[in-house]
């Protein structure tokens, strides 16, 4: 298997183990077993893997609430995972995290955050630190629409641009802060403009093909290694399901299904399957790969079901 396949089929082990295992989430919510409120990554799984593809393991990422994608495309620990979501005591929070706090810094995945733009203050901090320690650790902070209309976010990027902090800006822009769309909300027209008068490398792109945003992440890393300076793309997808929760909600009225389905022809899962296929795999090789992660899923799932409760002392534990 040469380079180029073996790194597309590694993209699509990861997006379809994050597709499937909000499939699992959809699946199994209603039985009321997993106490934690979500905020579901589907249509958003090529940004997070192309982007943490292109990273070391000892680079850090900070993220937001709808954390799934980002959790699997930098740890791939599923275990943890749904042990978390099922607030059991096998989980590295042992519950206290849920699906919007995850947290696994062994993996270099810092913090996630329900507050939105909290986490890129605390991600600038910690890119900071990183230059002061020389320890060549990359800091790559996640954030959406809601984020860009915050203070913290403006703040953020005057400070890391003033005082040349090596960070990646990652806007994953779906076009709805939760109801509200973008032309309700801004007062420009392009944000990709306004940020390239700031000192900062500046990248924006529609593709939902997790190679290209590979690609265009390696670029920009390498862009802050040469520059010194940070780096901010703008990454568009499409939020398939409710802001919250995990079902559709084409009949609130703030979008329509008309919309959903142009960006579904346009499914990264999907697109990377195809890509496979044009690259030489056969349906028999995929169907191997898809059951494998399709059986370890479930037993995960049966894992964290059968796993223990923290005991009540553990609320006191880890408190700062």
């Amino acid at each position: 298997m040469n380079a180029k396949k073996d790194l597309n089929v590694s993209f699509y082990k990861k997006m379809y183990m994050i597709r499937v295992s909000e499939e699992q989430i959809q699946k199994h919510y209603h039985e009321d077993e997993m106490k934690t409120p979500t905020h579901m990554s589907m249509g958003a799984e090529a940004i997070a893997v192309g982007v943490c593809s292109a990273l070391k393991e000892t680079d850090q990422v900070f993220g937001t609430y709808r954390s799934h994608a980002l959790y699997l495309a930098k740890t791939a620990d599923i275990d943890d995972f749904f042990a978390e979501m099922y607030g059991k005591a096998t989980a590295l929070l042992k519950g206290k995290g849920g699906s919007m706090h995850l947290c696994a810094p062994r993996y270099g995945f810092m913090i996630t955050s329900a507050i939105v733009a909290s986490n890129i203050p605390v991600g600038v901090g910690a890119a900071f630190a990183n230059k002061y320690l020389d320890n060549q650790k990359m800091v790559v902070v996640f954030f959406g629409d809601g984020a860009v209309d915050e203070g913290a976010f403006w703040e953020s990027l005057n400070a890391a641009c003033l005082m040349k902090i090596p960070i990646l800006f990652i806007y994953e822009d779906n076009g709805y802060a939760v109801h509200s769309s973008t032309t309700q909300r801004h007062g420009y027209l392009s944000i990709t403009e306004i940020v390239k008068k700031f000192n900062c490398l500046v990248k924006s792109s529609y593709t939902t093909d997790v190679e290209e945003i590979y690609d265009l992440t390696l670029n920009s890393l390498s862009e802050i290694n040469k520059t010194e300076q940070p780096a901010f793309l703008h990454l568009k997808y499409y939020r398939y399901l409710e802001h919250v929760g995990v079902f559709e909600d084409f009949k609130v009225g703030y979008r329509d299904r008309a919309e959903f389905e142009k960006w579904k022809m346009r499914d990264p899962v999907i697109l990377q399957r195809d890509k496979l296929i044009k690259l030489g795999f056969s349906e028999n090789e995929l169907l191997h790969i898809e059951k494998e992660i399709n059986d370890k899923i479930s037993q995960c799932i049966a894992n964290a079901k059968r796993a223990p409760f923290a005991d009540e002392t553990e609320l006191h534990k880890e408190l700062y």
